[in-house]
């Protein structure tokens, strides 16, 4: 299937009223992206595994979560959160909180002829099990990881990697155009996270490439502010060393996407080449790189806390 950043033709999205939602999982991307949703009109009811993270959402929309302006709801039970919603996001941290939380509340309690927009990273043999699973119960569903750390959930600029049958994408457009600047469907439910999959080998090798390179013009003497700005334009250049040299070359790591979690993302990249016999000798070092710094305590920094190896 050849990627699609708009919808082809005969595949607009549905016209009305915006679709009742449920949003479950409010981390650091899930936070910014349901309140862009809310900001965007949606009637939102919202669960998270800890409480009071629709404060977080509210304030990021600019609303008052108890002051009935905006459609936004909250429970601590995620069946709770689904029940009446014709779509339901997740955005969840792994596999096992993913099928924890479709096991616990959305089979049971989610209308039949309802759509999951699944925007966790997780296996894609996970996302084609889930798939498999909601369709005997009637409800469909996409596989949507998106890649532009928290920077894009707040701005709503996200690129959206989509796995799934075309008419259920059609039937998500309206959210992941609020949530993300380039939507591609790039074919069946598990295509969107193996996208993602490339996406974390992109992501380790970049980050790793400027933490390494950073420690080698420090060691050097250069003036490192300098250099970076004359590399930022030549071959070089990428968004890695555009967004997060100055970090590196200042030893602080605010948090855009946790180093715990891409740890977990390359491990579904190396069972994933696996699976076609291909080897990735520079993931494989990375995440040992990681594997050094989480057991020293900094998984839940940035992932550019790469540099800290080369400190070290």
């Amino acid at each position: 299937m050849r990627p699609e950043s708009r919808p082809p033709r005969g595949a607009d999205p549905p016209s009305g009223p915006l679709p009742r939602t449920a949003f479950l999982g409010l981390g650091a991307l899930g936070a910014p992206m349901a309140a862009n949703l809310l900001q965007a009109g949606f009637p939102l009811s919202l669960y998270n595994r800890s409480p009071g993270r629709d404060a977080a959402v509210a304030a990021l929309a600019g609303s008052d979560p108890g002051g009935g302006s905006e459609p936004l709801e909250a429970t601590s039970d995620p069946a709770a959160a689904v029940a009446g919603a014709e779509v339901v996001c997740l955005c969840l941290s792994d596999d096992r909180a993913v099928r924890a939380v479709v096991e616990a509340g959305v089979i049971d309690a989610m209308p039949r002829g309802g759509l999951v927009v699944d925007f966790s990273t997780i296996a894609p043999a996970t996302s084609r099990h889930l798939a498999a699973t909601l369709h005997a119960r009637g409800l469909d569903y996409i596989d949507a990881p998106v890649t532009g750390g928290t920077e894009g959930a707040r701005r709503g600029t996200l690129s959206v990697l989509v796995g799934g049958e075309a008419a259920a994408v059609a039937r998500a457009r309206r959210h992941l155009e609020v949530v993300g600047s380039r939507i591609t469907h790039l074919g069946p439910v598990g295509a969107g996270q193996e996208a993602k999959a490339v996406n974390q080998v992109l992501v380790a090798g970049s980050y790793a490439a400027v933490a390494e390179a950073m420690a080698l013009g420090s060691r050097l003497g250069l003036p490192m502010e300098q250099v970076v700005e004359a590399l930022k334009a030549g071959a070089a250049g990428s968004w890695a060393l555009e967004h997060r040299a100055q970090q590196m070359l200042e030893n602080r790591y605010p948090l855009g996407f946790r180093l715990a979690l891409h740890r977990k993302d390359l491990a579904i990249a190396l069972q994933t080449a696996g699976a076609v016999q291909l080897t990735l000798p520079i993931t494989s070092q990375v995440a040992a790189l990681e594997d050094s710094l989480i057991a020293a305590g900094h998984g839940d920094e940035d992932v550019s806390a790469l540099a800290r190896w080369f400190r070290a």
